[in-house]
């Protein structure tokens, strides 16, 4: 890895610690700098504003986050019920003093649906959704867009339950899910 490369990696791997950690709003480009152990100018030559550095931490979050629920899916092979999954994936994200789960929804709280970084944020989301919904689709679940949206709305409820300090909210989300999966698939209440 040259070192250009290895600068721009440093620089995302400080964006990951220290915005999951903290929040954008947070966290100045200046600490950033420190933390990655780059010059300002390098930093400055891969991204050209905090903003862009921000982007590029979703980006990466989701691709991350895409690819544990697919794995994670996969891995379980259970039928409908390996959609359960999902909020494995989510639990996992939401432990203690690094919550990835709650990015999105962070940096759309932070900075509001108008801003280009909350509006790439509520995209994430939607695409986190349309996930969920090709997973139930696949599963054979019926309204199966309607299921990832109910899912979806308690992954981000059990984000902000964590935020509160509430470590049984992905669990709960959890059994919620498995309703869902039950109703979804004609075999629950």
């Amino acid at each position: 890895m040259t070192k250009s490369r290895q600068a721009h990696q440093r620089i995302l791997d400080a964006s990951f610690e220290l915005f999951a950690k903290r929040g954008i709003r947070a966290v100045g480009v200046d600490e950033l700098i420190e933390r990655a152990n780059v010059a300002k100018a390098t930093f400055y030559s891969h991204f050209h504003s905090k903003d862009e550095l921000v982007l590029a931490y979703l980006e990466r979050l989701h691709e991350a986050r895409s690819k544990s629920i697919d794995a994670a899916i996969r891995e379980t092979d259970d039928g409908p019920t390996a959609l359960l999954a999902v909020f494995d994936v989510f639990a996992e994200a939401v432990r203690p003093h690094i919550n990835d789960g709650s990015s999105f929804v962070h940096v759309l709280l932070e900075m509001g649906p108008e801003h280009p970084l909350g509006r790439a944020s509520a995209e994430y989301l939607t695409r986190t959704r349309e996930q969920i919904e090709a997973l139930a689709r696949a599963e054979g679940l019926r309204d199966a867009e309607g299921f990832a949206r109910k899912v979806l709305i308690l992954l981000e409820g059990a984000v902000v339950a964590a935020v509160e300090g509430d470590e049984e909210g992905v669990e709960q989300a959890r059994q919620m899910g498995a309703l869902l999966i039950g109703l979804h698939s004609g075999t629950g209440p």
